[in-house]
């Protein structure tokens, strides 16, 4: 319905789903170990004294009102302290000194005690608070991986909006298509068809059968939901190292539909994401820019050990070159950003080959 799902948030949210400038706002109580009197609690010192300016300023109000470090640590996972002026690793990294700071400050007025900064002004005093480390933020994939372990889903984004591309060439099937039509009876997947399927592993259990050998069954999801699979022993050998929870992989096997639950899959060949044939295309002008350059070229080259294959393309004379075997790279983000910076983005291009070939 194109309608943005926000994370939840100590200075809009509320206990349950809200509207927030025309976007639903995800409610508190999603966060795990966040309880009803903790969140009321927020909600009132909000309304009552105005909106949190910083981390800092959270927790002073909040600490002697039941907040502690395991909700405080919980809420930025969540992504629900976004709007307190710093990025998640940096508060995740400074809150625990100045959760301390702030109970050994509350502490000294309940004995009596004066310090350095009782005598200071506001000002100056917001001068001396405990600074944040200065640090980037988490990559993509470590806040969505933080906010499904507080969560139990994905709100900012999904891990494999980036391999959308990947996928499409390759699966044949969503998880969508394994569900029964309630009128029909039928589900888009017939029983014993020839399916590819992609995602991530989230569960994985194992059993043993009745001969003693070990099997496996996944839960796959993509982007649509998730997809059981039935991993017999004799491939549960071939591919126990790869069958990890979190893991990325495509899935080809036959459908197994009954036309009463969800339809299954049945393993009989799986292919992480990063095992994707790929091959890197080098373009340049002319065969006497890429003699002038073999030589570098070769040495960046042999620095990266991968299997994906690499194409000379000299323009002039439209010739290509297929480098040998042994010279084969892992065409990821780090021998990019050097082929980009040496030879200019426009010069490098990945091109992802169908699994099936």
């Amino acid at each position: 319905m194109s309608i943005t799902i926000l994370p939840p948030d100590v200075n809009e949210g509320e206990w349950d789903f809200s509207v927030s400038n025309g976007c639903i706002r995800y409610g508190m109580s999603a966060i795990k170990s966040v309880g009803r009197p903790i969140i009321e609690a927020i909600v009132k010192e909000r309304k009552e004294h105005g909106k949190f300016q910083n981390i800092h300023d959270f927790i002073e109000r909040m600490i002697g009102q039941g907040v502690n470090k395991r909700y405080i640590e919980n809420l930025i996972k969540a992504g629900a302290m976004d709007s307190l002026g710093a990025n998640r690793r940096q508060m995740m990294m400074g809150y625990g000194p100045i959760v301390e700071s702030i109970s050994q400050d509350k502490k000294n007025e309940i004995s009596g005690q004066m310090d350095l900064f009782s005598l200071l002004s506001e000002e100056e005093g917001t001068a001396y608070q405990i600074q944040l480390p200065n640090v980037s933020e988490y990559s993509k994939e470590e806040l969505l991986m933080y906010e499904k372990e507080v969560m139990g889903i994905y709100v900012s984004g999904h891990p494999l909006e980036s391999y959308e591309g990947l996928m499409k060439k390759n699966i044949t099937a969503s998880s969508s298509d394994f569900e029964v039509d309630e009128e029909t009876g039928e589900s888009p997947v017939h029983d014993q068809q020839n399916v590819i399927i992609g995602g991530i592993i989230t569960e994985k259990s194992t059993k043993n059968t009745k001969t003693g050998k070990m099997m496996a069954f996944l839960t796959i999801e993509d982007l649509f939901g998730t997809v059981e699979v039935i991993v017999f022993p004799k491939d549960y050998e071939k591919y126990r190292t790869m069958l990890v929870e979190d893991g990325k992989v495509f899935v080809v096997g036959k459908a197994s539909v009954n036309g009463e639950e969800k339809g299954k899959v049945i393993l009989s060949r799986l292919v992480p994401f990063d095992q994707v044939p790929r091959q890197l295309w080098i373009r340049f002008p002319d065969k006497a820019a890429y003699t002038e350059a073999e030589k570098e070229l070769n040495q960046i080259l042999a620095a990266s050990d991968g299997n994906d294959e690499v194409i000379i393309y000299c323009e002039a004379e439209k010739a290509k070159k297929y480098l040998p075997r042994n010279m084969t790279v892992n065409a990821g983000k780090g021998l990019l950003d050097i082929l980009y910076n040496r030879f200019s983005e426009k010069n490098v291009k990945v091109v992802e080959k169908s699994i099936e070939n």
